[in-house]
């Protein structure tokens, strides 16, 4: 299959072009500068050039592959207004494909969040959330599932809280570079709320899996560790940089203050069932022991 992908650069994205790749599909992989490009190809994608803004770039794409994988945002969270630039930017990204790919019956595989609920795991059968400050992310996602209904094998694979490889990514990541300016391994309220996570390897082959089997309008948990409380999480960053552990205040987050608060538990167990994921690298405790001093 020849597979148009945004993102197929970053943590999650070189993840999953090397999985497309080393399972049989072409790559065209959209890339934003010069260096991205000549990542793009040592990955042995072949790159197209523009952004997420650039809608003519992104149609164009499609009219040249069999499906399309989108991971690409912004993720600035340096404040709201950029929060709601980046999710306004994605938005148009995404309804700029999908019109593209209607009545075309080729797989269209896009990515959200695991939702939390309260009380208990979320699971695939759980709504995610269209309100709050990625609301619209969660109702850019709905409209993807929703061209279902217009020849489109549109699936969504909702991503944990943390993305990880070797000890990098996600929220996880983000704690480790804010007790890298601050001297202090922080976590947010008590640190008993939880945060799922999986290795980004792992998640590259539910991308994969839903490109190839998913039917239209479904949605799958990248889930490898159901939930690990985040002062665990902060603890093996604080281990690791010599730094102490503590409670620090919801604000030190920004626009993820809330977030970074909530317990947020996800199961994959429809996920694996269905379409037959299994994790086999590392849980995100272990691959944080690769944080580097």
């Amino acid at each position: 299959m020849r597979v148009f992908i945004t993102g197929g650069t970053g943590l999650i994205g070189s993840a999953v072009v090397a999985e497309l790749l080393g399972n049989g599909h072409t790559v065209l992989a959209l890339t934003r500068s010069d260096a991205s490009a000549q990542v793009a190809e040592a990955a042995g994608a072949e790159p197209i050039r523009g952004g997420l803004a650039d809608l003519d770039v992104l149609r164009a794409g499609v009219t040249k592959a069999d499906g399309v994988i989108h991971l690409a945002f912004a993720n600035d969270f340096s404040s709201p207004e950029a929060l709601a630039n980046a999710v306004a930017e994605e938005s148009a990204a995404l309804a700029a494909l999908g019109e593209a790919l209607v009545g075309s019956d080729r797989p269209f595989v896009t990515c959200s969040g695991t939702p939390a609920v309260p009380g208990r795991a979320s699971t695939e059968a759980d709504s995610i959330p269209a309100e709050g400050p990625l609301g619209g992310r969660g109702r850019a996602v709905m409209g993807v599932l929703d061209l279902a209904s217009r020849g489109v094998r549109s699936s969504a694979v909702r991503l944990p809280r943390t993305v990880h490889n070797n000890g990098a990514g996600g929220f996880a990541g983000v704690l480790t570079g804010i007790a890298r300016r601050t001297g202090v391994s922080g976590y947010p309220a008590d640190g008993t709320q939880r945060w799922p996570a999986v290795h980004a390897h792992d998640a590259a082959v539910l991308f994969r899996l839903a490109l190839e089997r998913a039917e239209a309008g479904t949605a799958w948990h990248a889930v490898a560790d159901e939930g690990d409380p985040v002062r665990d999480i902060a603890e093996v960053i604080g281990r690791r940089l010599d730094l102490p552990v503590e409670s620090v205040p919801p604000q030190t987050y920004g626009a993820l203050g809330a977030i970074f608060a909530a317990d947020q538990p996800s199961s994959s167990a429809h996920t694996r069932q269905v379409l037959g994921w299994e994790p086999k690298h590392p849980s995100l405790l272990a691959d944080l022991e690769n944080i580097q001093p």
